[in-house]
């Protein structure tokens, strides 16, 4: 059981008090409108998580509420000790990363990473690793930091996510499918070719900081990355301009 990370998924119309929670409403497929405490947001939203960056809104801790539309939306929350303002996220301000080189390439878009969005304890990035290419690579850990990864799988293909938690563990995932990482390394998520890979990563912990270390065995990895060409498939999606 996570003390911090919390993902819920919610299909069309869904309503909530966050209490103790900071909750961010992101929509996976289709569009939305969201009440929080009676002020509305309009939330554009997109077709699916392969074809768009897409809006978002944030829902402080003591909020009630209201999601009204049709699709499918993640609400990845944390605990929280400050009352932050509500907000909405446009998707053009949402940074989009291309991160790794060669079959290590993969897309982040870091909508409510620690520098681009301010939350209190709640991290969350979006994930996508073209077919055939592996993401969260070299391995690493986030000390102090509770991880989740939901995953969605373009044409009901399939992925693998290696967990090392005392033991190597290889998960065979699919959409829909979800893995609560336990502290230590984790990594990679492999995108079996023929088949694009997303994961939405959320983490939370009792500070708000990456706390990035790389698997000693196998940080060289990073190293090679200078040679290697970033794959021309990237980025696989854009945020909509201004």
């Amino acid at each position: 059981m996570l003390e911090y990370a919390k993902l819920r998924i919610v299909t069309d119309a869904d309503t909530f008090n966050t209490g103790g929670d900071e909750v961010i409403v992101l929509p996976l497929a289709g569009s939305c409108a969201v009440t929080i405490d009676g002020e509305r947001f309009e939330l554009e939203g997109r077709e699916s998580v392969f074809s768009a960056v897409t809006d978002f809104v944030y829902a402080p801790i003591g909020s009630h509420v209201v999601i009204d539309g049709e699709g499918r939306f993640a609400l990845p929350a944390a605990p929280a000790s400050r009352r932050l303002p509500a907000r909405y996220g446009p998707a053009e301000d949402v940074p989009v990363e291309l991160r790794g080189a060669g079959n290590a390439s993969r897309q982040v878009n870091n909508f409510a990473s620690v520098e681009a969005f301010e939350c209190d304890t709640l991290i969350a990035v979006e994930v996508l690793t073209p077919n055939g290419n592996w993401s969260s690579y070299p391995p690493h850990r986030h000390d102090d930091l509770e991880e989740i990864y939901y995953y969605e799988v373009s044409g009901g293909g399939f992925a693998y996510q290696r967990v090392y938690d005392g033991m190597e563990l290889l998960a065979e995932v699919r959409s829909g499918d979800r893995i609560n990482l336990p502290l230590g390394y984790h990594g990679p998520s492999m995108a079996a070719p023929g088949y694009d890979l997303y994961y939405l990563n959320v983490m939370a912990g009792p500070v708000r900081e990456w706390n990035f270390v790389d698997d000693p065995d196998h940080a060289w990895i990073r190293d090679t990355w200078a040679e290697q060409e970033l794959d021309p498939r990237l980025p696989m999606t854009k945020a909509r301009t201004k």
